[in-house]
């Protein structure tokens, strides 16, 4: 089977990164399927939907986990939660880079350099290496201040929940054991803070943690361009995220003066990170919250990272080149650094591929589901940026619908662009001479 997968992919990384995703969530399916994994009765079309949201790490959810799922059947959504955050493959090349002092073969290499977006500069052995040694720490640290936390406030098997949550946190998940996520612990500062700074470390990403490490030892005077702008942009949207929801989402502004703080800027960061818990119930919230939400999970986290969406960088990008255009310059900077053309036709093919297939999502769902227009376009934009958040009618879409969903959330995890490569065809040959012509816009 695998020297079949391999032989489709045609040794082109995007293709084997789009079959390896898939691979897993069919084997997530099949795990979920089983009755150890039960607890309660469950569809068929809602243990694939889960598995692909796990895999993804989306945190759609048309069935309550905590309650449809054994515990069997919950550390099978937590491997698979796990596998999807670190990215296809990291496994095996861990292993492969620990028992061998060999370099990757090419094909693993340009499969890492895929899934973490990794520039030329960066070696994907030991990116890998400080990748599970950086998740191991993280989620550890993180699992052991919520179970403390837990145990503290009562909650029922408080380990097993601290971990959970950690490793969901992390990967920016969004998946929770309890059945109104975290509004529960709307006015709980320990808990939200915890889970915002395990999001936050997972959804800035591994490159950044690997250069601060890189910074503090002496081993380089100066973070990369993708580095800062990752910094910028995440700060930026964070900010302005909490601010707007603090003085604009009545829910919010009806809070105490710290604890609307709070609450706003849980809401913003788990829609920038793309993590996708709620402390407040998303589905009263107002038009202006809607829409802002609708556009932090479209920027999304960043790349190299274990978050969703268009990335902090490739809309940076895109804001460049649209400020360098309005201001007649050729060349399109960042920081006082010029960025390659390859990149600018990169960060504009994600977003024409984002827009494409919401666009078409959309177009199924108004022929295949009767909810409102809005609440279905919150439901897709969620699903292809990996984030999780819903207007609560996951659990009312049709089959169809359920489908549909999978698919846009299954692109977001191999990414929007790397699945339009994915499934196009390789051209032949560029054209030679081929005749230039002005075109009017």
């Amino acid at each position: 089977m695998a020297g079949r997968l391999f032989a489709y992919a045609g040794q082109r990384p995007a293709r084997l990164v789009a079959v390896g995703y898939a691979a897993n969530m069919a084997l997530g399916f099949l795990l979920l399927s089983l009755p150890i994994s039960a607890a309660a009765p469950s569809r068929a079309i809602d243990d694939l939907f889960i598995a692909v949201s796990a895999v993804s790490t989306t945190g759609l959810v048309p069935v309550d986990p905590g309650s449809t799922y054994s515990r069997f059947g919950q550390a099978v959504i937590l491997v698979m939660i796990q596998a999807g955050g670190l990215g296809f493959m990291t496994a095996s090349s861990f292993a492969f880079a620990v028992l061998t002092n060999d370099a990757p073969s090419p094909l693993r290499g340009r499969v890492t350099r895929a899934v973490f977006s990794l520039p030329a500069s960066v070696a994907p052995r030991v990116f890998v290496l400080r990748v599970v040694v950086y998740t191991a720490i993280v989620e550890a640290a993180g699992a052991g201040a919520l179970a403390w936390l837990f145990a503290a406030r009562g909650v029922e098997s408080p380990l097993w929940q601290g971990v959970f949550h950690s490793v969901s946190a992390f990967c920016t998940a969004g998946f929770s054991l309890f059945a109104t996520s975290f509004e529960a612990f709307a006015g709980d500062a320990p808990v939200l803070l915890v889970i915002a700074v395990l999001s936050i470390l997972g959804a800035v990403g591994f490159l950044v943690a690997s250069e601060a490490w890189d910074r503090v030892r002496g081993r380089i005077t100066r973070l990369s361009l993708s580095t800062r702008l990752i910094l910028a942009v995440t700060a930026i949207v964070l900010v302005l995220g909490t601010a707007v929801l603090a003085l604009a989402e009545p829910s919010i502004t009806a809070m105490p003066a710290g604890q609307r703080l709070l609450n706003a800027f849980f809401q913003a960061m788990t829609a920038s990170t793309t993590v996708g818990f709620n402390a407040i119930p998303t589905a009263p919230l107002g038009a202006f919250a809607v829409t802002a939400t609708y556009i932090m999970m479209l920027i999304g986290a960043s790349p190299s990272g274990t978050g969703g969406g268009l990335k902090s960088t490739t809309v940076a990008v895109q804001w460049a080149f649209m400020l360098a255009v309005l201001r007649g310059r050729r060349e399109v900077t960042l920081f006082g650094t010029a960025v390659p053309e390859g990149k600018l036709r990169q960060a504009l093919a994600t977003f024409f591929m984002a827009a494409t297939l919401l666009a078409a999502a959309m177009l199924a769902l108004s022929l295949t589901e009767t909810l409102a227009f809005d609440r279905l376009l919150f439901e897709a934009i969620s699903a292809l940026g990996t984030v999780g958040l819903s207007l609560g009618v996951t659990g009312e879409l049709s089959d169809a619908g359920k489908a549909v969903i999978c698919l846009l959330m299954y692109a977001g995890r191999v990414g929007v662009l790397a699945f339009g490569v994915a499934l196009a065809v390789r051209a032949r040959g560029q054209l030679a001479g081929a005749r230039e012509e002005d075109v009017a816009l």
